[in-house]
């Protein structure tokens, strides 16, 4: 995501990873589940592996309408998102912004070289709370990232899946076990990639 103001999202973004550098050594939940069907905190990736995710999208998001209570009603949303790159594509940071909702999400990813693994942070502007980290990496198109979180007082283990369909097309997906046995996709995310100077300005989403 050869301006002053790039300098400024920079110095914006270094400062938002040095307070989850710092976060990221709190425990997310006492008490958290049993590890679910495939929840792993070792899975590896690849320094670039965030690299196609540059630039500007156009987004449909589906929304689980109540998260743990076996609900099967959908909330569909449009959004734009617009991803910049830092330090070789090792770092970088993202903002969505859905317009018929009110309110947005910044999304910060950061490579440990020496583990080889990708951590992600998500803050909403209507909390603008860090969450917890999850962390992972991709395997060829799939990626998995995963972590520990409360979810409406209730410990969760959490899953983001990515897979890079094309190169102008990905989907997202997220998931939720709360009791250590199943996991409930409660938001998806679907995106095409569109022209960044239509879509952002100065790397953020004009909607």
């Amino acid at each position: 995501m050869a301006r002053t103001p790039v300098l400024r999202n920079a110095t914006f973004a270094g400062s938002v990873l040095a307070a989850c550098l710092l976060a990221s050594t709190s425990s997310a939940s006492a008490g958290a589940p049993p590890d679910a069907p495939g929840y792993t905190t070792a899975r590896t990736g690849g320094a670039h592996d965030f690299e196609y995710f540059a630039g500007g999208w156009r987004t449909t998001q589906h929304r689980l309408k109540a998260r743990g209570v076996g609900s099967n009603e959908w909330d569909t949303f449009p959004a734009t998102l617009c991803m910049t790159p830092y330090l070789d594509g090792r770092v970088t940071a993202d903002e969505i912004r859905f317009p018929t909702k009110g309110w947005a999400g910044f999304t910060l990813r950061s490579y440990d070289i020496a583990k080889k693994q990708w951590s992600v942070w998500w803050i909403n502007s209507t909390s603008g709370r860090l969450e917890t980290p999850v962390v992972g990496g991709f395997d060829g198109a799939r990626g998995e990232f995963y972590g520990e979180d409360v979810d409406d007082g209730r410990p969760v283990k959490v899953r983001y899946r990515w897979d890079k369909v094309d190169h102008d097309h990905a989907r997202w997906e997220q998931a939720f076990s709360y009791d250590g046995r199943a996991w409930e996709t409660n938001w998806t995310a679907d995106f095409v990639r569109a022209d960044a100077a239509t879509a952002c300005s100065q790397g953020r989403p004009r909607d």
